[in-house]
């Protein structure tokens, strides 16, 4: 068990007993069944009533930002509105925290495109992590290029993140495929989709409470096995939000602005958000504005009206009773399915 896995599970408890006031509750639990409570016996010649069996607790992590970009910090569960497939559900748990438990994949493109920017991504993701990792949260390392490889295992220790980055290399074209514990695939082009796939569903998918996935990226796939559309998909099944800062590197012309539309459809999706970083000066920026992401959010929870377990994708849409301000979440979640 890595370092502060025990101190992780006691946070994760935290979460679910914010949430739903239960001690005994995970975040998992937002796509698990809630098992009915016992029934009495029913008395002599009468009738047992069924149990009725309902999908979990839905749990949405919110950010608001006004017009001007500021977090929006001082709404209340009045001033919230959620819909799922257009009809309203009941909010029944409203809190706002900045210090939930997080889990977080942290992805960085070493393919050739980024040969210029990665020594400033490294210097400039260590200090993020100095300052968005606090007590109980976990990070994981993750490079891609040709394959995605695992610098460093779930850990709480930034030191030894901060030496995982100090390793990571850009890869030559036609290298061989370096061996990892995500798993890896023959050698091609950039795997920007498989990358964030697979820490979804090979590192994130076990995990509870809040999870994100952080990725330093021009968002150019040139190599994946798996479309656009599965990459989502595996986010939105472990309930993690992605991230994406969009490197663009002035000295490298055919690249710039390539994958924005891509980068933003991940995104959007998936309840984050994409900031576009034009060379290093404003490299520092897009991560505070990361961090400010990750640690101002509303919790929302509530259980669905539709209580179909066919594992199927249901639309959310969260509406805030004020104008001119943009609400961060995801866009849906795929039911339990029995």
């Amino acid at each position: 068990m890595p370092t502060g896995m025990i101190e992780r599970a006691s946070a994760a408890a935290l979460l679910a007993a914010c949430l739903v006031a239960q001690p005994a509750l995970r975040a998992q639990d937002a796509q698990q069944q809630n098992p009915p409570p016992q029934q009495p016996a029913a008395p002599t010649g009468q009738a047992q009533q069924p149990f009725k069996v309902q999908v979990g607790l839905v749990n949405q992590f919110v950010t608001v930002r006004d017009k001007h970009n500021a977090i929006v910090g001082d709404l209340k569960k009045e001033d919230f509105h959620v819909y799922e497939d257009g009809k309203e559900q009941k909010i029944e748990f409203f809190t706002k925290e900045l210090n939930l438990p997080l889990t977080m994949g942290l992805l960085v493109d070493t393919s050739g495109s980024m040969e210029n920017m990665l020594p400033a991504e490294q210097g400039t993701a260590s200090g993020f992590l100095e300052r968005v990792m606090k007590k109980g949260d976990l990070t994981t390392l993750i490079t891609f290029d040709q394959d995605a490889d695992l610098l460093v295992d779930f850990t709480d220790n930034v030191t030894e993140l901060e030496r995982g980055l100090r390793k990571a290399r850009i890869n030559e074209p036609y290298a061989p495929v370096t061996p990892g514990t995500v798993p890896n695939r023959a050698p091609r082009g950039t795997v920007f989709y498989e990358a964030i796939f697979d820490v979804s569903r090979e590192k994130l998918a076990s995990e509870v409470g809040r999870k994100a996935i952080v990725v330093l990226t021009d968002a150019v796939d040139e190599g994946s096995r798996v479309r656009i559309e599965e990459c989502i998909e595996a986010a939105q099944r472990v309930d993690a939000v992605v991230h994406i800062l969009l490197i663009s590197d002035p000295r490298m012309v055919f690249y710039q602005g390539s994958g924005a539309g891509v980068a933003r459809k991940i995104t959007d999706e998936t309840g984050g958000r994409t900031i576009e970083v034009k060379g290093e000066k404003n490299l520092a920026q897009a991560f505070d504005q990361i961090i400010e992401e990750l640690r101002s959010q509303y919790a929302l929870g509530y259980y669905p009206t539709n209580t179909a377990r066919n594992g199927q994708f249901r639309k959310v849409k969260i509406d805030v009773a004020r104008q001119d301000v943009k609400v961060l979440a995801r866009k849906g979640y795929y039911a339990p399915r029995n």
